[in-house]
């Protein structure tokens, strides 16, 4: 389809980019057919917290909506297959598209999966016309079996993407989808289109209620009053409705292949043999991120046996990894999976060796003050891990939890925290600021009142007798209680048997030094002290 003459274009200084646009409509339903395998036809919908995120040509004719809740989704549509929305799915499933148009063009700007932009002039000329170069791309995406394109010829991005949304109007369902915008046309093709396609609410509702409708009502306008009265964002969108969107397509750098695999043949049945054999590609491993200017601080290993079994570990390191971090990282993974340290139950056919993070090497050049002290300790470490093993050095990280000894986790060096996220709520938590002496185990203590008798804590909080006293550890003096606060209830898994509840107290002694107090079955404890 094509448009006629165009109006009055952009000053001669300033050409918008002659773009194409390629859309793949309900892009998360196409990639979620294919990765199932289900019927085209099917009533689907993806989910993503509870409402529906995108959903099938064949339910929206039942009447489920992008946005209902699930339940309603359902009861309009009883047969409707529900699945859980995955982003990653989406980028994951376009790649094969981007990379099938590269071989045709380059310069490829992903916009979104879905949807990406491409500079038309050259492949223009090379095919012969801009019409004959998206004939091309449809029969190369028809080919990996992507029907389902549309593709807009424009100036700018902007216009062409409503040009590529515009070819679901077209009356002939055997015509390519193809919509061209004449050069200079933008304008009066985009005159008739509502606000709302600016994906900008509030200034649409705003105009709205100054009486503009459509975007040709928006253009009329003088652009310095636009940017004045609506500012950066108002001044984009009214350069967007007058066709004059001079922003030029980016094309993606397609990212290094960093990975690296070692192919053994025939297998290797000896962790040493192994070692040995794979040190020369974690070396080439090195270099290759070296020469791109990268680090890696996450490995991810994955060890392939003959017998078909694949053991796959993700590990982290505190600075970077070279060469003899790979190996040995490669060699733990091999120990820590039940073999003996000279064998292994089936032999190794092939490692292979993903960055799972990666950063900027300049963030990691050595200072200025230089950085022998910090390497030494590293490689200390290191060596003390590849003579003892992976858990043999251990680092204190504080994780989350309710009770104090609970956020003190332990784990190998190196490794990221797999404990429980501190930046949960963990309601019962004790606020700042925390005691800085915690005792591995609580220690026994004594409560009593100014009679003699033990403070004692009901199920609902409420305390027999004010403190007066109280003695910590095996000590036989008492300390007079200056003040206290509390009790604060902590309910840990209430649902299940062994659950713990107890009560925590703060005193502070009449010299002025202050203690973290754990009631739990009728008897006192002291957690922490402050110091």
């Amino acid at each position: 389809m094509s448009t006629g003459a165009a109006a009055s274009g952009p000053p001669a200084a300033l050409t918008a980019t002659r773009t194409l646009m390629l859309w793949c409509p309900d892009w998360p339903i196409t990639a979620a057919v294919r990765e199932h395998s289900l019927d085209v036809h099917t009533a689907l919908a993806l989910v993503d917290r509870g409402e529906v995120f995108a959903c099938s040509p064949t339910a929206r004719q039942d009447g489920v909506r992008r946005g209902l809740r699930l339940r309603e989704a359902q009861a309009r549509c009883s047969g409707l297959t529900v699945l859980a929305y995955d982003p990653s799915l989406d980028t994951r499933s376009f790649e094969p598209v981007i990379t099938a148009v590269e071989t045709l063009m380059p310069g490829v700007q992903v916009l979104r999966p879905g949807l990406c932009a491409i500079q038309i002039k050259g492949p223009s000329r090379y095919y012969g016309s801009e019409e004959s170069a998206a004939s091309i791309v449809f029969q190369t995406l028809a080919a990996i079996g992507l029907t389902d394109v549309r593709i807009g010829i424009a100036d700018g991005l902007f216009a062409a993407e409503q040009a590529a949304k515009a070819t679901e109007a077209l009356e002939d369902p055997q015509a390519e989808p193809l919509c061209i915008i004449p050069p200079g046309g933008s304008p009066w093709f985009l005159s008739t289109f509502p606000l709302d396609v600016l994906e900008q609410p509030r200034l649409a509702v705003l105009l709205k209620r100054l009486g503009i409708r459509s975007l040709g009502n928006f253009a009329a306008l003088s652009a310095a009053d636009v940017r004045n009265r609506f500012g950066a964002e108002g001044a984009l969108a009214h350069r967007q409705a007058c066709g004059f969107d001079y922003s030029s397509v980016l094309a993606r750098t397609p990212p290094p292949q960093l990975d690296a695999t070692a192919h053994f043949e025939p297998p290797l049945a000896r962790i040493d043999q192994l070692a040995f054999a794979f040190r020369i590609t974690a070396e080439h491993f090195v270099d290759g991120l070296r020469q791109a200017g990268l680090v890696c601080t996450a490995l991810q290993v994955a060890l392939h046996t003959e017998s078909g079994e694949v053991s796959e570990r993700l590990w982290q390191h505190p600075r970077w990894f070279d060469a003899d971090d790979v190996v040995d990282r490669v060699r733990w993974q091999l120990q820590g999976s039940n073999a003996a340290d000279h064998g292994l139950t089936s032999g190794i056919t092939h490692v292979q060796i993903v960055p799972g993070l990666v950063e900027d090497l300049s963030d990691h050049a050595d200072g200025l003050w230089g950085t022998g002290p910090d390497e030494s300790i590293y490689h200390g470490l290191a060596r003390v891990q590849s003579m003892l093993g992976h858990g043999a050095v251990l680092t204190a990280v504080i994780a989350g939890g309710r009770l104090l000894a609970d956020r003190r986790v332990y784990i190998p060096w190196g490794d990221s925290p797999a404990a429980q996220d501190k930046t949960q709520p963990w309601p019962g938590r004790l606020p700042g600021p925390v005691p800085a002496t915690v005792f591995a185990v609580p220690v026994p203590a004594v409560v009593v009142d100014a009679r003699g008798n033990p403070v004692d804590i009901d199920p609902r909080g409420l305390m027999s007798a004010d403190p007066a006293f109280f003695t910590v550890g095996r000590s036989d003096q008492r300390w007079p209680v200056h003040s206290w606060a509390g009790p604060w209830p902590i309910n840990e898994r209430w649902w299940d048997p062994r659950g713990r509840m107890l009560n925590r107290f703060q005193l502070v002694d009449t010299s002025g030094s202050a203690w973290l107090l754990l009631f739990e079955n009728h008897e006192w404890f002291s957690e922490a002290s402050y110091d």
